[in-house]
């Protein structure tokens, strides 16, 4: 027993023990080979945020087709400005952003660019576009009174135009019911 415990051989010997047990347990333990986004209802935090926006909030409507909304995030501080982030189909990043902070500086922020590279016409809307070159950001801006959109990240120009397109504005809900 003792030129187990001692020296080279010993050592060695705990080492192949060690990898055979690690080895036993991967074979044995289950494995998932799916891929798992984490995804977000935001249905009452628009209803919420249809009370306490002073604009009308913009909604996916539809979600587009193999996009998994997976975060959510509504600051109040000073501006209401509400923060949803999907995972595109293309397994991409994309973010839909509005506030009624000034349109130039929160567009600007989102972006990462004050820079405008052009604009597009989606919905009969005429939205900017900017590109971030060295964060391969790319991103959609519409400044209405308001109101500022900002469409953004890694997700390519068609995939972020899908988005800006599914856009619909929900009315402000202002009062609420009584019963009777």
């Amino acid at each position: 027993m003792r030129r187990f415990t001692q020296g080279f051989y010993g050592y060695a010997f705990a080492v192949l023990f060690c990898l055979a047990i690690v080895g036993i347990f991967l074979l044995i333990a289950p494995q998932s080979r799916e891929e798992h986004i984490p995804r977000v209802d935001y249905t009452i935090t628009v209803a919420n945020l249809r009370r306490v926006a002073p604009y009308e909030v913009r909604v996916p409507d539809p979600v587009p087709a193999g996009w998994v909304p997976n975060s959510s995030e509504v600051d109040q501080k000073g501006h209401v400005t509400w923060r949803l982030g999907f995972a595109t189909a293309k397994r991409s990043h994309a973010l839909l952003a509005q506030s009624d902070e000034p349109g130039q500086a929160f567009a600007s922020r989102l972006a990462n660019t004050d820079k405008s590279t052009g604009s597009r016409q989606i919905g009969g809307q005429t939205w900017q576009e900017r590109y971030r070159p060295d964060k391969k950001q790319r991103s959609l801006v519409l400044v209405q009174p308001g109101v500022t959109v900002v469409v953004t990240g890694l997700a390519d120009w068609d995939e972020l135009t899908q988005l800006a397109g599914s856009l619909k504005a929900q009315p402000k809900i202002t009062a609420t019911p009584t019963a009777s």
